[in-house]
């Protein structure tokens, strides 16, 4: 596995707002609350690393972004089978806006708050400073990077606990299908007799791993922005950012 993917045996400096020892505590407190013990510190590390801590280090030390491409992956799948499980009799039109309501930065972050990953994320004393260990986008991005890092070292079933653990509430919440965010708000304009558009604002990260920040607009109100792995993630994030501030019920 480790030749196969080239992740898991990677060492990275103890720099960042924390100490090498405050570091220790962190990690062996984040593996209590997980209930799993790494077998490769230097994965978990990696894991819970942000690309702050890196600037200006050797170039085969890497942030979570690899992990994180990853652990997206893995996450849909374990979603995937448990909706196929809970709802035996739902096809794709019952099971995708399921899956998108679990699987997406939202869900992701407050899985994060759930397993408190919080205090042991890596980050530059800047970030930590800016409030890092609370930002939705990095809980996020750190949640996907633990569930690869949890793959790689103790399998499928060691991941997909952590996510049947910390996903509860969010099964809880899609025993009724949930409404998509871009079809509500279409509704929603159609009804006021306005134009709803889409429009791309930025694109970054690497080709593997892409954030793509995309602005809902309709005429007459402020446009509301959302981002995501994918331009449709994004568009379905500025939806419910719009519909929030316009206090739109879905």
């Amino acid at each position: 596995m480790d030749a196969v993917h080239g992740l898991s045996r990677r060492s990275l400096p103890e720099a960042g707002a924390l100490s090498a020892s405050k570091s220790d505590i962190a990690l062996s407190a984040l593996q209590e609350r997980l209930g799993y013990h790494f077998k490769s510190r230097d994965l978990l590390v990696e894991a819970l690393t942000h690309a702050s801590v890196l600037a200006g280090n050797a170039k085969n030390q890497r942030s979570y972004e690899r992990l994180e491409f990853l652990g997206d992956r893995v996450l849909g799948l374990i979603v995937a089978e448990r909706l196929s499980t809970d709802f035996p009799d739902e096809g794709e039109d019952g099971l995708a806006p399921r899956l998108n309501a679990l699987v997406n930065r939202g869900a992701c972050a407050r899985a994060a708050r759930r397993a408190d990953l919080g205090p042991a994320l890596r980050l530059s004393p800047s970030e930590a400073g800016q409030g890092g260990r609370e930002k939705e986008q990095i809980l996020a991005d750190a949640c996907e990077s633990v569930i690869a890092g949890l793959y790689l070292d103790g399998g499928f079933a060691a991941a997909r606990d952590f996510v049947l653990r910390f996903w509860g509430d969010e099964f809880s919440a899609v025993k009724e299908l949930p409404r998509d965010a871009k079809t509500v708000l279409q509704e929603w304009a159609a009804a006021k007799k306005r134009v709803l558009t889409y429009e791309l604002m930025e694109r970054t990260g690497p080709e593997h791993a892409p954030r793509f920040v995309v602005e809902a607009r309709v005429e007459g109100r402020s446009p509301a922005r959302g981002e995501g792995g994918s331009k449709r993630e994004a568009e379905r994030a500025a939806a419910s950012a719009f519909l929030r501030e316009a206090g739109v019920d879905g």
